[in-house]
């Protein structure tokens, strides 16, 4: 292409048409002159000058496809970025050629970029991070304090779609403003979802379930005006976060599970919300990246789906490249059974900026489930499935791993002796159990220990050993009322370490190759046998007494008689002297 053609179709692409909100355009006669910047005769070949000099500006230069750029074609880009720069802080330039690229924030090279994004990408580059995930804990607590106290719901999984819906229809414009009552606050919240769902609901007929549930919540006190102006402050501190471009796919639904877990009953355990630190450890376990298509498919509250759509799209450029899109609409797929579970991850995506994920309201141990699985064309697979195999937890994990194509890799939570227990053997002759990575022992409060059991589907195991290792700790603590939390920034070294260490099955002491079929689990060691010299003799003495007949409990008692009342003391420097009487 020419240098004219290139430089109209990179306007086109970017997005550079003039606006209240900017001067924007592409050309070879517009000088900085005529842009507002006085005297200056040179000509950008695109420009994007917002009006308020605070926000970004974007300067293009543009050569013809037969023109490989160099340095000099580098000089004139940044000497308008930096005429640019006289009016405005932060300045993306960009030189193209219809083929190659080249990405400079003020003036610094920006490395990865490989093709023309529109101009809400480059914009977004300077986005501040804004994220509070303290903040965000303690808002959560006041939340469900006020919801569970002042607003009398006492369903937990009511008081987390509350919430939910609360901020999927903040994040869609509800006009939830302090002042207003209860009536006038639950029908601002339902009708906003009701709206901003008719787009979703083209791709997605089940999120309608959303609706359905958020309707059926029942209060019991609507007439504390204190509690709900509360309420919608929280909620909007909270909501201002999470829009935040660098929200690094957090589950929120976890933070909320972590604090509102406290008012869990002990019959209502089979629900277990993943952390986002193992969703992230997991992700890069098997490397998923932005082309992969993913499913979960025992999604919960979509832990997983919400980490793979950040990480991919983090990835692809930003939630405003060209591939985000593609990510959201047809990339992540997932399944839950319960119903309000459920509408709790149509909840979580909707928050996370996506609403198109494939979710369905299926039993995965079903047919029907099995059909949709085996449709998808899934290459990658994080699960954590009910651990307790009245909710079908092997079940599921066979007919997941029997669904996709061979040579998916499958990751999925269970517990440490699941497959030693619950026919494992007969899941090796069709896949492949290549890694086994006991997780630390408090990963989660139900009082059940876990690994992460990665598979290739469709692959027979025969008898090939299995890696396995053991992360012992997380780095984590446990926050008062708050569940456990990285409060030390501890973490990411962790998972760096261990990622490495799993890519080259060596490198730390814990790692033990097991060999089926006897074996499908990490061997904790067990600690070796000692006993002292004063623990001998108690045994032996134990022994000759038990031997001759001897009353122990009735001679300690005679013992204790004799040395306090029929004794006398003596003391020598730090020597302390008993004499007993006959």
């Amino acid at each position: 292409m020419t240098e004219d053609k290139v430089r109209d179709q990179a306007g086109q692409i970017l997005g550079f048409t003039d606006s209240f909100d900017a001067k924007s355009g592409v050309g070879q006669i517009t000088s900085f002159n005529s842009l507002g910047f006085l005297g200056i005769k040179d000509r950008p070949d695109g420009w994007y000058l917002p009006s308020k000099p605070f926000l970004p500006a974007i300067i293009l230069e543009t050569k013809s496809t037969s023109t490989p750029l160099k340095q000099a074609h580098i000089d004139e880009l940044l000497k308008n970025c930096k005429i640019a720069r006289t009016k405005y802080k932060n300045v993306v330039g960009i030189l193209y050629n219809g083929d190659d690229i080249m990405v400079f924030l003020n003036g610094l090279r920006r490395e990865g970029e490989s093709e023309l994004q529109n101009k809400e990408y480059y914009l977004g580059l300077f986005s501040q991070d804004r994220i509070n995930k303290g903040m965000i804990y303690l808002l959560t607590k006041r939340i469900n304090d006020s919801l569970h106290v002042d607003f009398g719901i006492k369903n937990l999984y009511h008081r987390m779609i509350f919430t939910a819906c609360a901020l999927v229809a903040k994040r869609y414009g509800a006009s939830l403003v302090a002042g207003m009552n209860y009536q006038t606050f639950h029908t601002s919240i339902h009708s906003t979802l009701a709206k901003s769902l008719e787009e979703e609901r083209k791709q997605n007929q089940k999120i309608d379930i959303l609706l359905d549930v958020y309707s059926e919540i029942k209060m019991n006190s609507t007439e504390n005006q204190e509690a709900i102006d509360n309420f919608i402050d929280w909620i909007s501190q909270i909501s201002d976060n999470i829009n935040s471009d660098f929200w690094n796919g957090e589950d929120v639904m976890g933070i909320f599970f972590n604090e509102f877990n406290r008012y869990k009953k002990k019959s209502e355990h089979g629900q277990v919300f993943t952390p986002d630190h193992i969703t992230s450890l997991m992700y890069r376990l098997i490397e998923v990246d932005k082309n992969d298509f993913v499913g979960d498919f025992a999604c919960g509250s979509g832990a997983f789906l919400v980490k793979s759509m950040c990480n991919m799209i983090k990835e692809a450029g930003g939630v405003n490249a060209h591939k985000a899109k593609e990510i959201q609409k047809s990339q992540l797929y997932g399944i839950e059974f319960d119903r309000e579970i459920f509408a709790l991850a149509c909840a979580n995506m909707l928050i996370h900026k996506d609403g198109k994920t494939n979710l369905r309201q299926l039993d995965t141990r079903s047919e029907e489930a099995k059909k949709w699985i085996e449709s998808i064309g899934i290459t990658k697979i994080l699960m954590n499935p009910p651990f307790e195999e009245k909710y079908g937890c092997m079940k599921i994990v066979t007919n997941v791993l029997d669904s996709v194509s061979t040579g998916t890799k499958c990751a999925f939570i269970l517990p440490d002796k699941k497959l030693e227990k619950h026919g494992g053997k007969k899941l090796l002759k069709k896949h492949s159990l290549e890694k086994i990575i006991k997780l630390p022992e408090k990963t989660f409060n139900e009082g059940v220990t876990t690994s992460i059991f990665i598979f290739t589907a469709g692959k027979p195991h025969k008898d090939k050993a299995i890696f396995a290792c053991y992360i012992s700790e997380d780095g984590l603590e446990t926050v008062k009322n708050q569940g456990r939390q990285d409060i030390r920034n501890r973490w990411q070294d962790i998972e760096d370490y261990w990622v490495e260490v799993i890519r080259r099955q060596s490198g730390d002491d814990s790692i033990q190759w097991i060999t089926p079929p006897d074996q499908l689990s990490y061997q904790v060691p067990r600690a070796p046998f000692e006993i002292s010299e004063a623990d001998f003799r108690k045994v032996l003495l134990d022994y000759e007494m038990f031997y001759g007949g001897l009353d122990v409990k009735n001679l300690g008692v005679k013992l204790i008689d004799k040395i306090l009342y029929s004794s006398s003391t003596s003391e020598n420097d730090d020597t302390i002297t008993i004499v007993i009487k006959k």
